[in-house]
């Protein structure tokens, strides 16, 4: 079965098909998963992503491009909520450091970006206040019709300076305490092992076995 993800971000696509890939000997059935970027994805209009939860905000872009391409679609929102924060980064994790300011109208935010506006707000807040969770939330859908839906978090605090090279977004200062690292410390198995969107994948991959097409 071939999946398409409706993203342009390197780091799921690396994520989530490692996962696939890792599965394929474990699916019932006799049937692997083949996740591949959603053909043109950059010149497709773009979904609308302005809804109040990580879970809405998947089922419009997989509803949404499941209306332009063939085939089954994968959307995922997912985002970092720190406690201290009142939510935020939230739904608004990969653009945080416009929301707040620190770069000029239009500007799109990076990685690096996003992490310095984080450690900015979080500079008075004692550690042991730190805390904080990744969300993600994953559609699936085929020809504007909605298949199924998952969501999965991960527990942790936030560090005040980054750590480790892997990964992506906040990972270098999302510390996970089972394993004494950040997510940017984490070989990719460990990561996906653990992570929010590795937790989420695996669900849908359940359902893919239980419901097979």
């Amino acid at each position: 079965m071939k999946l398409f993800l409706a993203t342009s971000n390197p780091g799921k696509l690396r994520e989530l098909a490692a996962l696939a890939d890792a599965a394929g000997p474990e699916r019932s059935r006799g049937e692997g998963v083949e996740l591949a970027p959603l053909r043109d994805y950059g010149r497709l209009p773009r979904a609308p992503e302005d809804d109040a939860s990580f879970a809405l905000n998947a089922l419009e872009k997989a509803l949404h491009y499941s209306r332009l391409a063939e085939g089954f679609v994968v959307a995922d929102d997912s985002g970092l909520v720190v406690e201290a924060l009142g939510g935020r980064p939230g739904v608004h994790s990969a653009r945080y450091a416009q929301t707040g300011a620190a770069l000029p109208a239009g500007t799109a935010a990076a990685d690096a970006d996003n992490n310095r506006q984080l450690l900015a707000e979080l500079e008075s807040v004692p550690e042991e206040q730190r805390t904080a969770h990744y969300i993600c939330a994953l559609a699936l859908a085929r020809s504007d019709r909605l298949l199924a839906l998952f969501s999965d978090s991960c527990e942790g605090r936030i560090v005040k300076e980054p750590r480790g090279s892997s990964g992506f977004g906040y990972d270098p200062l999302f510390y996970f305490p089972p394993l004494g690292k950040t997510m940017a410390e984490l070989s990719l198995p460990d990561k996906n092992q653990h992570s929010h969107r590795g937790k989420a994948f695996r669900k849908l991959l359940t359902y893919l076995t239980e419901h097979p097409a």
